[in-house]
C-alpha cells in the first residue's frame, strides 16, 4: 500500500466502468477499480440479452425513464464513435387477448410521455407485416429499441478508462474497510488499498458491500434467475427482430420475449425464478448464507406472501420444457418443443425493502465520503452512460466538499 487513490469504485459491471470513465473525463484524480472477478461484465451486463431498450415501460419523472431515455442515444452514439455492432432494429409489443389491450395502452401513453416519437398502433394484419408468425389481436412497433454486445460496451469503457489514467484491477474482491483518519483503507482478498472516496457499485453484493462500509442500505439484494432457451438454427427465421408480450404491471420483469442477438441467434425468454445463490446459474447452485439471509430477511416473507402464486409458476416452468414452449406459442403459435434448446441464465439483483416492497427505480444513496448504487436495474445498461454521468457529478460534488 504505497500509494493513495482519490476516487475507488468496487465493481466492474457496465454501471462501475462507466461511471469510472465518467468521473476520468470529467476530474483529473488518481482513480482506481477493483473487480471481484477475473473479467470485467462477469454477471448481469455479461449474461443479459443485450438489448437497448427504448424507455416505453417506465414511469414518466422517474430515475428509469430519465436515464432510459437520455442513455440510450448516447449509447447508439458511443457505438458508432467506436465502431461496435449494434443494430437499431426497433422491436413489437403484442396484445394476444383483449384483457391485455388496456394495458398496451398504459404502454403506448408511456412511450409517448417518455418522449418516444414514431411508435406506432399495430392492427393483427399489420403485426403480420413486422413479425410473420407471431399471434395478436393488437401492438405497438417502437423504433428506438436496437440490441449491442454489452461486455463489448463495458470493455471499450475498460480500454477508455486505462487510456485516461486509471487503473482497473481484477481478481480483488472487497473483504473489509476500515477509516484511517481522512482516508478509507480498503482490505481484499490478497491486498489493501488506501483511498479518499469509495463508490460502490457492486451490483448482487451492493447491499453486503454497504454493510461493510458502515452504511446501512434499508434493502435486502434478492436474486432472481432469469433462464433462456434458444431457437435452433433451422427455426430461426420465426423472428425477425424483438418481439415481447405485454408485461403484467405488477411485477419488475417483462414477460417471455424472443429477442435476436447481435452476435447471431435468437434467445426465448427468460421465465424469472428465485435463485438459491446470488450467483446462482444453474438450477443446482445453492449458498447457505444466501438462503439464511433471505429466511431471515422479514420483507423476503412477505414478498413471498404476495407473489407466491406467481413464484410457483415460474418454477413449474422453469423444470418443464413444455410449460416454457406453451408460454411462447402464446406469442408464437407454430413453435415446438423441439424448436429450442437450452440457453444461458441470468440473475437479477432484485432490490427488496423490509415491507416487502419491490425496489423498481434506481436506488442510490450517499454517506460520508461514500456513494451506494444499490439498485440499478434493467436498464441500467441501456442507461450506463447516462447513470454514470449522474453519478458522477454526485462523487465529484462530494469529492470537492469532503477531500480537503
Amino acid at each position: 500500500m504505497n500509494q493513495i487513490y482519490d476516487i475507488t469504485i468496487i465493481g466492474g459491471g457496465i454501471v462501475g466502468t462507466a461511471t469510472a470513465l465518467s468521473i476520468l473525463r470529467d476530474k483529473s484524480v488518481k482513480l482506481l477499480l477493483l473487480e471481484a472477478e477475473s473479467s470485467l461484465a462477469a454477471h448481469q451486463t455479461g449474461n443479459n440479452s443485450g438489448v437497448i431498450h427504448s424507455g416505453l415501460y417506465y414511469k414518466p419523472g422517474s430515475l428509469k425513464a430519465e436515464n432510459c431515455t437520455t442513455g440510450r442515444e448516447m449509447m447508439y452514439a458511443f457505438c458508432q464513435e467506436h465502431s461496435l455492432p449494434f443494430d437499431k432494429c426497433g422491436k413489437i409489443v403484442v396484445a394476444t387477448n383483449e384483457e391485455e389491450v388496456p394495458a398496451l395502452n398504459m404502454l403506448e401513453e408511456r412511450g409517448k410521455a417518455n418522449g418516444l416519437t414514431g411508435i406506432k398502433r399495430l392492427t393483427a394484419e399489420e403485426i403480420k407485416e413486422y413479425e410473420p408468425h407471431v399471434n395478436g389481436i393488437d401492438g405497438l412497433f417502437v423504433p428506438q429499441t436496437g440490441i449491442v454486445d454489452y461486455v463489448a460496451v463495458t470493455n471499450k469503457y475498460a480500454e477508455l478508462i486505462n487510456s485516461l489514467g486509471g487503473e482497473i484491477i481484477l481478481n480483488s474482491k472487497l473483504n473489509s474497510i476500515k477509516k484511517d483518519n481522512k482516508d478509507l483503507i480498503l482490505y481484499t482478498n490478497d491486498n489493501e488499498y488506501r483511498t479518499k472516496f469509495v463508490v460502490n457499485c457492486g451490483g448482487l453484493q451492493s447491499d453486503r458491500i454497504a454493510k461493510l462500509c458502515g452504511v446501512d442500505p434499508k434493502l435486502k439484494i434478492i436474486p432472481f434467475r432469469g433462464e433462456y432457451y434458444k431457437l435452433i438454427k433451422e427455426k430461426e427465421h420465426l423472428v425477425r427482430n424483438l418481439i415481447y408480450p405485454v408485461p403484467d404491471p405488477q411485477f419488475p420483469f417483462l414477460g417471455v420475449h424472443f429477442t435476436r442477438m447481435i452476435n447471431g441467434g435468437v434467445e426465448a425468454g427468460p421465465n424469472a425464478v428465485l435463485a438459491f445463490k446470488r450467483e446462482g446459474y444453474k438450477k443446482t447452485d445453492f449458498s447457505f448464507r444466501d438462503i439464511l439471509e433471505m429466511k431471515l430477511y422479514p420483507g423476503f416473507w412477505k414478498m413471498a406472501a404476495k407473489y407466491y402464486k406467481m413464484g410457483f409458476q415460474e418454477f413449474r416452468r422453469s423444470f418443464s420444457k413444455e410449460l416454457f414452449t406453451r408460454s411462447l406459442q402464446k406469442l408464437i403459435p407454430e413453435i415446438q418443443m423441439n424448436d429450442i434448446e437450452v440457453g444461458g441464465a441470468g440473475v437479477r439483483a432484485q432490490a427488496l425493502e423490509p415491507t416487502g416492497k419491490l425496489v423498481d427505480d434506481f436506488r442510490i444513496i450517499e454517506a460520508e465520503r461514500m456513494i451506494h448504487v444499490l439498485n440499478a436495474p434493467s436498464p441500467a445498461a441501456t442507461a450506463s452512460l447516462s447513470i454514470g454521468k449522474t453519478i458522477s457529478k454526485m462523487v465529484i460534488k462530494r469529492f470537492n466538499e469532503e477531500i480537503k
